[in-house]
């Protein structure tokens, strides 16, 4: 399986991944700081796990095994503060297509 190239995965996050509800409330497991991504701060809309349609104010690529399902939360370059709506693992077993993990972040 080949891999997102370390190159184009200029930016550096800091992900919380979710890990279910709480008496006080979201949470999360130990935070994974300095993950290589890249990062695109264009709204998009994007479908819920629930079907609703919402839109993701940033989206961002990693590596394939990338620990962030939804509701994870995610700290961006510039210090802001998201959390993730859909996680997608893209592989394609046999072409020469780097596989990755796409999230979309409310």
């Amino acid at each position: 399986m080949t891999r997102v190239p370390p190159a184009l995965l200029r930016h550096r996050i800091v992900v919380e991944p979710y890990a279910g509800e709480g008496a006080y409330g979201a949470q999360y497991r130990h935070a994974i700081p300095d993950v290589p991504a890249l990062v695109d701060e264009s709204p998009r809309l994007v479908r819920t796990t629930d079907g609703r349609q919402v839109t993701a104010s940033a989206t961002f690529i990693a590596g394939p095994l990338l620990d962030c399902p939804p509701g994870s939360r995610i700290t961006l370059p510039d210090g802001r503060t998201i959390t993730a709506i859909t996680t997608a693992l893209h592989t394609a077993p046999g072409l020469p297509i780097p596989a990755n993990t796409e999230v979309s972040c409310e």
